[in-house]
């Protein structure tokens, strides 16, 4: 029997994003360009027509400057999927040239409900399959997270699909399933290259798991069971260009990693676009430098997290090492884009479901830092025309975040054969850093008002983006090294407030 408090919640996150994506979407409206709801629809349109050797080279018919397919074998192959269901419904959908920006009604449904197919198809079963239930804390904060739900069914893309991959690769592995979750984890990164911000935490989980076995032979078989698998899982998704030879498969990997794209594009709340600000980096150094420094900073501030992983694994340590590689990677790493906060953000709601609902992180940090993930994003929302359910959606997941303890199904109190203990009243750390959560929204609350009601000064017309991502940016540092904290000294752990 279905459990009624499963069908509300999945009733209600289903309404949620439909609300969503009655609002515009990237580029609505917008020509030549229009956006990625464009981007998604042309690469439907180049996948139906055109060869498949043609899908990432530049043709007569494939013009890689009008968004050219950039993201692994995966997103083709479902672009390919929906283009045909897309002709089935009605042909002029991805009709070669001659669709370019349609936006008629009929394809606006279409195309919106290919990504709630999507939520149903991959994101849901991965929420359900990690915590056992969608009523769960873990389960509500992912099937309810504001960032998912703007950008997906918002703005348009299909993050649900490798995020839910992802999960359930995380999911599979903390079971020690390792061999079927890196058969996950491998199809997660040949949706999205973006999930090269999870890749570490994986390698150095599961080389740990496989040191730790009994006996030399089992530790030699473990890691060659896995690499063999990671191995075929990768031939087999792209034995389609590698069959069609090396110039085919050399332009593939060249799309996906456009290194001449520059450090970044938009302003984003990173390390490197906030220091961009004062230094002017893009004009001192040319491209190839800041990949390596990018490169090499990104790397050496990923080890203490994944080197504790390694040294002392636990499905903990994998959660926060998750967490911790990926806000480093949003922080350091060459071209990111506001976007790539979700990555960030998912691990963060994984991490809070080892810790007590009482513990400071899922109290105090966790609601915080995904407040922040959203606001970052506010440009872009804003340019999109998604400023009211964006501020709607901010609002109702801060409510039913503090409202928790009354949604969680309750269990029934054991008998209790002891006075309780008494309640140790909040320390100075704890009230101060809850004053600073208030003073940190209040600040986004007027960071918004400013950008949407005060025009920038001619002189500086980005101003409010600026100080927006630079206001996020030293959030984010903040909560890393607080996350990092958490990892390494093994606080959070038990239901005393006082802990993190």
């Amino acid at each position: 029997m279905i459990c009624l408090d499963y069908v509300i919640l999945f009733s209600f996150s289903l309404v949620l994003r439909y609300g969503v994506s009655l609002w515009p979407y990237s580029g609505m409206g917008v020509p030549p360009m229009h956006g990625d709801y464009e981007a998604q629809r042309h690469w439907q349109e180049i996948t139906v027509n055109l060869p498949l050797s043609d899908w990432y080279n530049q043709t007569k018919d494939n013009d890689l400057m009008y968004w050219g397919l950039d993201y692994p074998p995966l997103t083709a192959y479902h672009s390919y999927l929906v283009g045909r269901a897309g002709q089935w419904v009605n042909s002029s959908f991805t009709e070669l040239q001659t669709s370019r920006g349609i936006e008629s009604i009929q394809h606006k449904l279409f195309m919106r409900t290919s990504v709630i197919l999507a939520d149903l198809a991959v994101l849901f079963p991965g929420i359900f399959l990690l915590s056992g239930s969608l009523v769960s804390g873990t389960g509500i904060l992912l099937a309810l997270y504001p960032g998912l739900i703007l950008i997906d069914h918002g703005h348009f893309q299909y993050n649900n699909i490798s995020l839910g991959l992802f999960i359930i690769a995380t999911s599979l592995v903390s079971r020690n399933r390792d061999v079927l979750g890196s058969i996950f984890f491998c199809l997660a990164l040949n949706y999205k290259q973006m999930e090269l911000y999870h890749a570490l935490p994986f390698f150095f989980f599961l080389l740990a798991k496989s040191w730790n076995q009994l006996t030399f032979c089992k530790k030699i078989t473990k890691v060659i069971l896995i690499g063999v698998t990671v191995v075929l899982t990768f031939l087999f998704i792209w034995s389609p260009f590698l069959h069609r030879g090396l110039p085919t498969t050399l332009q593939v990997l060249k799309r996906i990693f456009p290194v001449d794209r520059g450090i970044f594009e938009d302003k984003v709340a990173n390390f490197w676009c906030s220091v961009d600000i004062l230094l002017k980096l893009k004009n001192r150094l040319d491209i190839s430098q800041l990949g390596v420094i990018c490169l090499i900073t990104t790397f050496i501030a990923s080890l203490p997290s994944n080197l504790h992983l390694l040294f002392k694994p636990s499905n903990r340590s994998f959660l926060f090492a998750l967490l911790n590689t990926s806000l480093v990677f949003f922080l350091f790493s060459f071209h990111v884009h506001e976007k790539s906060i979700l990555l960030v953000a998912i691990p963060a709601i994984l991490a809070g479901s080892i810790l007590p609902q009482q513990s400071l992180y899922c109290s105090n940090l966790l609601p915080w830092f995904l407040s922040i993930s959203t606001f970052s994003m506010l440009p872009l929302l804003y340019k999109d025309g998604l400023l009211i359910p964006s501020s709607a959606l901010f609002i109702m997941y801060l409510v039913v975040h503090q409202n928790m303890h009354f949604i969680l199904p309750r269990k029934q109190p054991k008998q209790r054969i002891s006075s309780p203990l008494p309640v140790e009243p909040e320390s100075v750390w704890e009230r101060s850093l809850a004053l600073i959560q208030v003073l940190s929204i209040l600040g986004c609350i007027i960071l918004t008002l400013l950008f949407v009601f005060y025009p920038p000064p001619s002189r500086y017309p980005y101003l409010w983006p600026a100080v927006i991502s630079l206001y996020s940016a030293i959030h984010f540092i903040f909560f890393s090294a607080a996350f990092h904290y958490i990892q390494l000294y093994g606080v959070g752990t038990t239901q005393n407030k006082k802990t993190l």
